[in-house]
């Protein structure tokens, strides 16, 4: 290993550690986080599921919780950009940038310490799904390949958190931007299927990135699908790759040039 990229990785980890410290000193924030995933699976699983019918069949529990896996990757952004805009606007950022470190270690070390929280989110919603009656049927090689893909989209929906909170800069402007969140976890496959909604709708379902992960991790599951005939309904796993791969490879320079442009 080099020098530079030993360097890279200590000030990473250094970034990293800072937030889990504050998660130690400030808990009630991490708890809320983790905990609202699990009021909305109760919500849907014992008000709402019982009104819901899975066209093929099967548990609706089943075919929601890889949807709540999904959307708590997906609302994660929230959590990203929210922190990115208290460190900017409380100087934190400068501060950092002040200081002899790698300035990539400051975006790095907020997207490990966030992929952390997303490992907790999915243990703790997993744990709440076996609660209500959701069982994975497939062996634990492909139940290990959806959490994998579900990280992978928390992943790139990390680098859009960053880069939203770098963009935004201020606190009045990050709810504006989370409202864009909702429309795009709710105009998805994760809670009904696309072909119960109308045809403009369900194109639009279709190929959000949202739908191909939730599709492709009931598939992994073994949990019941309704894909649909369409193109993205049948190759789920491989746009539940080739999004967030999109997705990150458009963001993380775009994240890097706006942390480098920030004014001192």
């Amino acid at each position: 290993m080099t020098a530079d990229a030993s360097r890279l990785l200590r000030d990473t980890r250094t970034i990293s550690r800072r937030e889990l410290d504050h998660w130690i000193a400030q808990p009630a924030p991490v708890i809320i986080t983790l905990l609202f995933p699990v009021m909305t699976v109760l919500m849907f699983a014992y008000l709402f599921g019982g009104a819901i019918t899975v066209p093929g069949g099967g548990s609706y529990r089943e075919f929601l919780l890889p949807g709540m896996f999904a959307m708590t990757m997906l609302f994660g952004i929230e959590t990203t950009l929210a922190a990115v805009v208290a460190d900017l606007t409380r100087g934190i950022t400068d501060r950092f940038r002040s200081l002899p470190m790698t300035s990539a270690a400051v975006v790095l070390g907020r997207a490990s310490a966030d992929m952390l929280t997303a490992v907790a989110g999915l243990a703790v919603i997993a744990g709440c799904g076996l609660a209500v009656g959701w069982r994975p049927h497939r062996g634990a090689g492909l139940t290990l390949a959806a959490f994998g893909l579900l990280l992978l989209l928390r992943f790139a929906m990390t680098w859009l958190g960053i880069w939203l909170g770098l963009l935004v800069r201020t606190p009045e402007a990050v709810t504006s931007a989370q409202i864009l969140v909702w429309p795009l976890g709710f105009l998805s496959s994760a809670f009904v299927a696309p072909a119960t909604m109308p045809g403009w709708l369900a194109a639009i379902a279709y190929w959000n990135p949202l739908s191909a992960t939730v599709t492709a991790t009931r598939q992994l599951f073994g949990n019941p699908v309704a894909a649909g005939p369409t193109w993205p309904a049948q190759h789920p796993v491989l746009l539940a790759i080739a999004w967030p791969l999109a997705i990150t490879a458009v963001l993380l320079p775009l994240t890097a040039r706006r942390y480098r442009g920030l004014s001192s």
